[in-house]
């Protein structure tokens, strides 16, 4: 597609196990005359073994259209994996993000997807797991923190859109929205999320942080950061026991399931969900010296 003086570049990119024909359809209702639109298809297998020659192809693409079109700002789409993939390269190309009008994650797992893990608990490499399972919450929050960013996550079964977990895709400083009743790959086109979309580029604007950290906020983003901890979905949080409670009067629960991975949950003074997360075996070293850390600084009273 040739335009003159376009208005915007529009970048758009699939996800894992898919191709560029859902987004794209996306894409053509969101366009206006005057935009340039880039949707590669990166390849369905392709998408199966690794993400690095994946962002290297969308990066060339992106550095091609920029330099021809220098003057113009940037639209960025990214579902699922192709939001993951767009966080490496605005990572990598820092002096893009002042040419980003806005950035859109539609059901990226931020925080690392709970199905990469469980395919490749030992982080050994198994095919796209890996990648998948990584938490790149730091990563987000930076760029949001200087982008205009909306996520969009879906729930289907009251904590995630039946692939990702609605925890994994939160972020600081960006604006969320959650779809009730559209599933992962629904979310691609859905007319809900196109309608979400046109809304937040109407008025983009990088949230700031208005407020100190609570005693939850400094717990949680505690627990975001122990080496291998994936969102976890919260079906099963009433499963877990209490094991500290916090100062506020919220709590961290524990809990395994059958294979003995342990899951740790944040709750409300209310006993409301508010964080759960896990981590793989090779990591419980790491999540237990976290929690005596957080119950010699955070706790008012335990109940081990």
């Amino acid at each position: 597609m040739s335009v003159e003086k376009p208005d915007f570049i529009l970048f758009a990119q699939h996800g894992w196990a898919d191709n560029r024909r859902a987004i794209a359809d996306l894409v053509k209702r969101l366009v206006t005359p005057k935009t340039i639109a880039i949707a590669p298809s990166l390849g369905y297998f392709k998408t199966w073994l690794r993400i690095e020659p994946l962002i290297e192809t969308v990066e060339e693409y992106a550095t091609v259209t920029l330099d021809k079109y220098p003057n113009t700002p940037m639209r960025i789409i990214g579902h699922s994996m192709g939001g993951l993939i767009w966080l490496e390269i605005l990572n990598r190309h820092p002096e893009w993000h002042g040419r980003v009008h806005s950035l859109v994650l539609i059901a990226s797992p931020l925080g690392g997807a709970g199905l990469g893990r469980i395919f490749d608990p030992f982080n050994i490499g198994i095919g796209i797991s890996r990648d998948l399972g990584k938490n790149r919450r730091p990563i987000a929050e930076q760029i949001a923190a200087s982008i205009p960013t909306l996520v969009i996550a879906g729930n289907v079964d009251g904590g995630g859109d039946g692939t990702i977990a609605i925890g994994s895709t939160k972020v600081r400083h960006a604006h969320f929205i959650c779809l009730s009743g559209l599933s992962h790959p629904v979310l691609r086109n859905h007319p809900r999320t196109e309608a979400a979309i046109r809304e937040f580029w109407s008025d983009p604007q990088t949230l700031q942080e208005t407020s100190e950290p609570t005693i939850v906020d400094e717990v949680i983003q505690r627990l975001q950061s122990v080496p291998g901890m994936i969102d976890a979905h919260q079906r099963d949080f009433h499963k877990a026991t209490t094991a500290i409670v916090l100062k506020d009067g919220s709590s961290i629960r524990l809990w395994w399931n059958p294979l003995r991975v342990e899951h740790v949950f944040v709750a409300s003074p209310q006993k409301k969900f508010l964080y759960g997360g896990f981590v793989g075996w090779i990591h419980e070293k790491a999540l237990k010296k976290t929690l005596t850390e957080i119950k010699q600084k955070y706790a008012a009273e335990v109940s081990y």
